[in-house]
């Protein structure tokens, strides 16, 4: 899974890590002498990341085996290989796709799947040659955490949370996704009490493919709308 500790950690120590970056910053100023060339905290992120868990550890504001239960939580039992399995086992049982549109919470369940909505219930939209469907949330960063994983900073951006509702095609074209002018672009705003996930189109040429092969090529991207699944090797 692509999630780093370093991202993770961003997006859940952000009120310990501000009292206490504070105290890093100022540990960092320490005196040297003007020709010495030295940094107390390394500049390479994961490095800094590192000494900031340190300092958390030790000024006792978070546990270490409970940040590292928290940290094994992101990087294997939730995240976009989740959605994935959804996603291809809707590709291969047309009754399943049925469910799984139709009410996702229960057909997720039927894979053993759990759906943690923060209160609110997750739409499924389905792409298809004639219409692609597009997730944003306007207001902050809802979004199927338990489903994909942590959001990616591109989609918590005022930048993308604005401009996809306004240029959708536009935001789309950064993304590398050009879509042919008879196709409907829709977009879905999230909230608190609503999350979407894209179920994409099945790319062509993959009927030989197993079912675990198929969820490999779904991204969290593509199940966010601002990709497709393609196989490998091959340009969206």
């Amino acid at each position: 899974m692509p999630t780093t500790r370093r991202e993770i950690l961003g997006a859940v120590l952000t009120t310990a890590g501000a009292a206490a970056a504070s105290e890093l910053a100022s540990a960092e100023e320490h005196d040297h002498p003007d020709d010495h060339d030295h940094q107390a905290v390394p500049s390479d992120p994961t490095l800094r990341v590192k000494a900031l868990e340190s300092l958390l550890v030790a000024k006792g504001l978070v546990d270490r085996a409970t940040l590292d239960a928290l940290v094994d939580t992101f990087e294997h039992k939730i995240g976009p290989h989740i959605g994935a399995r959804a996603v291809a086992h809707a590709w291969v049982d047309a009754a399943y796709k049925q469910r799984l549109v139709t009410n996702p919470v229960a057909a997720l369940a039927e894979l053993g799947i759990g759906y943690a909505g923060g209160g609110g219930p997750v739409v499924v939209v389905e792409n298809t040659a004639k219409v692609h469907n597009l997730v944003t949330c306007t207001l902050c960063s809802c979004y199927p955490s338990s489903l994909l994983g942590l959001p990616p900073l591109w989609y918590k951006s005022a930048a993308y949370r604005s401009r996809s509702v306004i240029d959708p095609r536009g935001v789309l074209r950064e993304f590398g996704l050009e879509l042919p002018d008879d196709v409907e672009v829709r977009v879905w705003d999230s909230t608190a009490q609503t999350r979407y996930l894209v179920l994409p189109e099945r790319p062509a040429a993959t009927q030989a493919m197993s079912e675990a092969e198929l969820a490999a090529l779904v991204t969290r991207d593509a199940m966010v709308g601002v990709a497709r699944v393609t196989p490998k090797g091959a340009s969206r």
